[in-house]
């Protein structure tokens, strides 16, 4: 092979590939691999942006989605939020600059990449080379703001470049509304995943009750879920870094970031839980020095420090500030609602750390009423507040359920059982790139199992409960089929006498409490429902 040709095909191989270019090539990483896919995820980008902007502010969300087939696999969807809004300066790099990111911070969110709606965006481009559309208007502001706008795509050069807008206007606002409307046009294959889209939003409103979400679907359903529940749960708050969490790569970031001059200076303003005395025992362990310039350190040194950092047993636990839990009464709401159950519990518990990341673990379970008996509990999975559809045989709560001898909780399958799991934390640990199953991680699983068996010990008390309320009824209807005839015997014993048939059968109530230890107003309640008549 000639020498020139040689050095070519090695310069080709060594070709730095475009940020463009990689999302295009390796699309499915972010769930856009197949049309029925990219349907469903841009679905859920937009649904759970709304979402982000609403509820995480305490704002009660009012949300309409509105998907239109216009062509073969040609779809328009369009979402409408009342929400904070976006300021117009942000709305092209928020929603058609990929390197933008509003994710990247130490607090819980749904957002699951940092790319969110730019990527159906940048999606909706690379298949239908249709402009998206947005209006916005910003809590406070008395104007609309539009624009229509592409993402610069380059599937040659490395440097992403600004987004295109293709044209933008704003008008004064008629009404007090706020929030974000967004348009855009993919292709996809609605009839092939039309089914888990429903899913998707049924469990969506499970989780969020006292959101009011109005879905119109290429078929002409109108889907409505009200608000049932007018509570907003508290939302989560930025906070710094826990030292357990960091690694080197982490720890150049947070040093870019910082205005420190000294690496003691450094730990204590970017670290929660690291106060002066702290500082000087770490940087000690890790044989540093504490007045060096923490942008001088090479690898060496910041491998030093996180590893000191990552193994030192001083640290307070990671604070939960930047959790936002469900809500066991928010759980039980949406359980309630969507199921009718006849039992419904859920207990939220305190919070855990792994690796220095914060975790709040809850659990919801319903039983009977509505839900049709399965031959294994129907189990809903949430990460984030995000419904987990796929990849369930891997997921750690699904191998804790199944785990579980349910007969020990008077549970026999089949049986009308639904459980809900929900995961916060401001890193969940996926098993993959899908972000489809939460890993097996012992502290998460320990709490898990807790958390399920606290709840299960509650349905336990009920069905015990209903047990012996059945009992007691058998028994009850038992005596009450012979209390005419006994009352007849009894006044013909005591013809001669002022006895009464009433003070009879009242004696013969107070003997039907005592033995079976009910209420008097129970077993009257009963010769009504059963309309035992005393005959003379």
């Amino acid at each position: 092979m000639p020498q020139r040709t040689a050095k070519k095909l090695i310069r080709e191989k060594i070709e730095r590939m475009p940020l463009s270019r990689f999302l295009h090539e390796y699309k499915e990483i972010a769930g856009y691999g197949t049309p029925s896919r990219a349907i469903y995820q841009t679905i859920r980008e937009l649904v759970e942006n709304a979402l982000d902007a609403t509820d995480v502010y305490g704002i009660k969300p009012d949300i309409v989605l509105v998907i239109e087939e216009i062509g073969k696999e040609k779809y328009r969807i369009r979402i409408t939020d009342n929400g904070i809004g976006v300021d117009p300066k942000y709305v092209p790099n928020a929603f058609a600059s990929v390197l933008s990111s509003s994710k990247y911070k130490f607090r819980q969110s749904r957002g699951r990449f940092g790319l969110g709606v730019k990527m159906a965006v940048f999606h909706a481009q690379s298949t239908t080379g249709e402009a998206t559309e947005v209006y916005t208007s910003p809590i406070g502001s008395s104007k609309i703001y539009y624009f229509s706008l592409k993402p610069n795509i380059s599937l040659t050069e490395l440097e992403e470049k600004e987004p295109i807008i293709l044209a933008k206007g704003v008008w004064s606002k008629p009404s007090n509304w706020h929030g974000t409307v967004v348009r855009l046009i993919i292709r996809g294959a609605w009839s092939r995943v039309r089914s888990r889209i429903k899913e998707y939003l049924k469990m969506t409103a499970i989780v969020t009750p006292y959101a009011r979400i109005i879905v119109i679907t290429p078929d002409g359903e109108i889907i409505v879920y009200p608000r049932i529940v007018e509570e907003v749960p508290p939302g989560p708050k930025e906070t710094k870094p826990h030292p357990h969490g960091v690694d080197i790569e982490m720890l150049k970031y947070l040093i870019r970031k910082s205005s420190a001059r000294t690496l003691k200076e450094f730990l204590i303003e970017a670290f929660q839980g690291v106060g002066r005395k702290t500082a000087e025992k770490v940087i000690k362990e890790a044989g540093l020095d504490p007045n060096i310039d923490p942008r001088k350190m090479d690898d060496k040194m910041l491998e030093k420090l996180a590893v000191t950092l990552r193994n030192y047993k001083g640290f307070r636990s990671p604070s939960a500030a930047a959790l936002s839990p469900i809500g066991a009464n928010i759980i039980k709401a949406g359980l309630r609602t969507i199921f009718s159950p006849e039992f419904v519990e859920a207990v939220t518990r305190k919070p855990k750390a792994y690796q220095g990341h914060p975790f709040i673990v809850e659990v919801g379970i319903a039983y009977g009423g509505a839900i049709p008996a399965m031959d294994e509990p129907l189990l809903l999975r949430y990460a984030n507040k995000i419904p987990l559809l796929l990849e369930k045989s891997g997921d750690v709560a699904a191998k804790v359920v199944k785990s579980i001898n349910w007969r020990q909780y008077l549970v026999s399958f089949p049986a009308p059982l639904v459980i809900l799991t929900h995961i916060c934390s401001t890193k969940i640990p996926y098993t993959g790139l899908g972000k489809e199953s939460v890993m097996d991680v012992d502290e998460i699983r320990d709490e898990l199992e807790a958390a399920i068996r606290e709840v299960a010990r509650k349905l336990r008390a009920y069905l015990l409960e209903k047990r012996r309320e059945q009992e007691t009824k058998r028994r009850l209807i038992t005596f009450l089929k012979y209390m005419p005839e006994i009352t007849k015997s009894l006044l013909v014993v005591a013809k001669n006498t002022k006895v009464k048939e009433e003070e009879i059968r009242d004696k013969l109530i107070e003997c039907i409490t005592r033995k079976l230890g009910v209420p008097k107003e129970h077993v009257v309640k009963m010769i009504s429902n059963y309309d035992v008549k005393i005959e003379e």
